[in-house]
C-alpha cells in the first residue's frame, strides 16, 4: 500500500523524519516486520485503520499470519488485545459480557467480555450465527456495550480486526450488509512470495517463536496516549471542495454501474475520506490529494458493493469494477 506515482500535492509536505509521531508509526511497521514477513500492505492498512478509528476485515487462507499480525501490532503500540474464536455455539454474551449473580452481595453484577480491549481479534467471524455477529454492531458503531439498561464505554482506542477464510464456506454465515458496512477496510492477505516464505522458514530454523514477541525483538514504540495525538492530527488533514466532490462522484459511479446491484452508501464516502486523510497524514501531507483517495479506494469500498447475479456468474470482480471507475471518473486538478 504505497503512494501512487505522480502525486499532485495540494498542500505542504512535512519532513517525515522530523515529526516524532510519524516517525514512531513508521517504526511500528519495522517492529511488526520482525515477526511478520511479506504482509507490509496489511500492516500499513491496520495502522491507517487505527488512525481513522475504523475496523478491519482481514481475509486470507489459514497460515498467512493474520493472528500474529494483530498480536505484533498491538505489542508495538502497547495496546491490549483479545482473541475470540467465533464458533456456531458462541453466544452474544460470550463476546460483550453478561450479568452474573453474586451470591455474596445478593445482586447481579456485570462481567466484562473480551470486547473490552483495544484490539479485538474476531477470528473466523463468519463461523458464528448472525445473532452473535450482530452483538458486535453496537460496539463497532457506538464503542459501547449496553446491558440491563446501562451503557458501558469501551477502552480507547478500540477496533475490531475480524478474519475470515475466503475459500471454505461450509458451516459459515454470510456477514449482514449492515455489519460489513461498518468495517472501514477489507484487507486481503496472500501467501508470501518465495523469498518471503524462505525468510519465514529461516527465522523458524533459528529459533523464532511466534508466541514470544519479546524474544523476536518486537518492542513497544508508541502508546495509547500518543496514538490519540496521531488520530487527532490525521483527522485535521484538509480536504478541498473538489476532492469531496471527487469522492462523491466515485460513489455515484458505483451505483450506476451495470454490474452492480448495490453501490457504495454515504457511510462509504465518509469512510474513504477518513482513510485518505490518515494515509495523507502518514505520507506527510497536510491536505489529501486524488492519489490518496485512489490508494484507499479498493480496501475501503471492495466489501461495500453487491454485484448482480449475472455479473457474478460471468466472474466479474469488484476490484476490477472499482479500477474501471477510477479510470472513468474525472480527476480534479
Amino acid at each position: 500500500m504505497t503512494e501512487a506515482a505522480g502525486s499532485r500535492p495540494t498542500g505542504a509536505v512535512a519532513d517525515l523524519a522530523a515529526d516524532p509521531l510519524r516517525a514512531a508509526l513508521t517504526q511500528v511497521r519495522t517492529e511488526v516486520g520482525k515477526a511478520v514477513v511479506g504482509q507490509e500492505g496489511a500492516v500499513t492498512g491496520l495502522i491507517i485503520a487505527l488512525l481513522a478509528r475504523g475496523h478491519v476485515l482481514l481475509e486470507g487462507v489459514p497460515g498467512v499470519a493474520k493472528t500474529l499480525l494483530v498480536r505484533s501490532l498491538s505489542h508495538a503500540l502497547s495496546l491490549g488485545t483479545t482473541r475470540v474464536q467465533f464458533t456456531p455455539d458462541l453466544m452474544p454474551g460470550d463476546v460483550t459480557g453478561s450479568l452474573v449473580y453474586d451470591a455474596r452481595a445478593g445482586e447481579f453484577e456485570f462481567r466484562e467480555g473480551p470486547v473490552f480491549t483495544n484490539i479485538l481479534l474476531a477470528d473466523e467471524i463468519n463461523r458464528t450465527p448472525p445473532k452473535t455477529q450482530s452483538a458486535l454492531l453496537e460496539a463497532m458503531e457506538e464503542r459501547q456495550v449496553s446491558a440491563d439498561g446501562v451503557s458501558r464505554h469501551l477502552p480507547e482506542p478500540f477496533i475490531v480486526a475480524a478474519t475470515q477464510n475466503p475459500i471454505e464456506y461450509e458451516g459459515t454465515y454470510t456477514l449482514p450488509e449492515a455489519q460489513l458496512d461498518r468495517f472501514l477496510m477489507k484487507l486481503t492477505l496472500d501467501v508470501p512470495e518465495r523469498e518471503g516464505e524462505v525468510e519465514v522458514l529461516r527465522r523458524h530454523a533459528t529459533g523464532f517463536d511466534p508466541r514470544n514477541l519479546d524474544a523476536a525483538g518486537v518492542r513497544p514504540v508508541l502508546d495509547a496516549a500518543r496514538l490519540a495525538e496521531a488520530q487527532a492530527a490525521a483527522a485535521s488533514v484538509g480536504a478541498s471542495a473538489d476532492l469531496l466532490g471527487y469522492i462523491v462522484d466515485l460513489a455515484r459511479a458505483t451505483r450506476h454501474s451495470p454490474s452492480v446491484k448495490l453501490g457504495v452508501s454515504p457511510r462509504g464516502t465518509t469512510a474513504l475520506l477518513a482513510a485518505a486523510r490518515a494515509w495523507a497524514w502518514l505520507c506527510g501531507y497536510d491536505s489529501i490529494t486524488p492519489d490518496h483517495v485512489q490508494a484507499m479506494l479498493l480496501p475501503v469500498w471492495r466489501h461495500r458493493m453487491q454485484l448482480r447475479p449475472e455479473a457474478e456468474l460471468e466472474g466479474v470482480a469488484v476490484d476490477a469494477i472499482l479500477r474501471s471507475i477510477m479510470q472513468q471518473v474525472q480527476v480534479p486538478i
